[in-house]
């Protein structure tokens, strides 16, 4: 019973975690599974969006992490093929 508890509990604080839309530096590294060093890599390199209001603190918007995480998107095989069979139908000469 207090095993569940628990599981519940933790489902509850996993499901309050992502209704937030701005996180501090751990939190940002939970939420992009990034270890804390790879993250101040990103930061030093202005490699990822980043807010730092009194100049020391790191914040970060939810939807800048969202953004920087869904870049660089890779096509499926399926979008490949249709895309090449499309670009030869409209190519013949």
């Amino acid at each position: 019973m207090e095993t569940k508890i628990f599981q519940k509990l933790e489902e509850i604080k996993n499901y309050l975690f992502l209704q937030k839309t701005v996180f501090n530096f751990d939190e940002a590294c939970m939420y992009c599974c990034i270890s804390k060093s790879k993250m101040y890599k990103h930061t030093s390199t202005n490699n990822i969006p980043f807010y730092k209001p009194e100049g020391k603190l790191i914040f970060f918007k939810k939807e800048d992490l969202d953004k920087w995480l869904l870049r660089n998107r890779q096509s499926s095989r399926d979008e490949l093929q249709r895309e090449a069979t499309k670009y030869s139908l409209t190519k013949r000469r």
